[in-house]
């Protein structure tokens, strides 16, 4: 895939100023080729743009419309994959869809009453790769509130029912995160 190639590179004034996390680069042989991918709170769409250039029909979820407006410009400019959708994923039951995504992908965002819509909305034999942070982030800087940080060990329990495949906890560039990435059985 010629998308991943240069894709930690820093390009100024690019979609792609801030390169993928390393989580998402690190677990690249393990995605679906070209499966449904649901791009959970996607900000500016740096995850986004890069798996559709990849070849993944990507849907970008995020509740900044001025941001996503961007993202859908610039995805158009590229004649990407790529459809934006304003959502607040915070405001009560949030339905992602039922097994339509391959691939859901989350970075540095934690709503823990959503993971029960994360967990319906993948697909049978669906990949989670998800990221955030943790309570030893707040020592750091941002964020700080404890709602938008991982105890030790959390994630692996939030996301019960799902196969990790990877997981890791720690420091990672220069941030204190917690990441999976798991599997939903298949179906059969």
């Amino acid at each position: 895939m010629s998308a991943w190639r240069g894709a930690r590179e820093h390009r100024p004034g690019s979609p792609f100023e801030v390169g993928p996390c390393s989580w998402l680069l690190a677990n690249v042989a393990l995605l679906p080729r070209g499966g449904r991918t649901l791009d959970l709170a996607c900000g500016a769409g740096r995850h986004a743009l890069l798996l559709a250039a990849a070849g993944f029909p990507v849907r970008a979820v995020d509740r900044d419309a001025a941001t996503l407006e961007a993202l859908a410009g610039t995805a158009a400019r590229l004649g990407l994959p790529l459809q934006v959708e304003r959502l607040d994923l915070e405001a009560g039951e949030v339905s992602l869809g039922k097994g339509s995504c391959d691939l859901i992908v989350v970075i540095h965002y934690l709503h823990r009453p959503l993971f029960p819509a994360i967990l319906r909305a993948l697909a049978p034999g669906g990949l989670l790769l998800y990221e955030t942070f943790t309570i030893d982030q707040a020592q750091r800087g941002r964020p700080t509130n404890p709602d938008f940080l991982l105890r030790h060990g959390e994630l692996p329990q939030l996301v019960q029912g799902l196969e990790i495949l990877r997981q890791r906890e720690g420091e990672f560039e220069e941030r204190c995160v917690a990441a999976v990435a798991a599997r939903k059985a298949s179906a059969g």
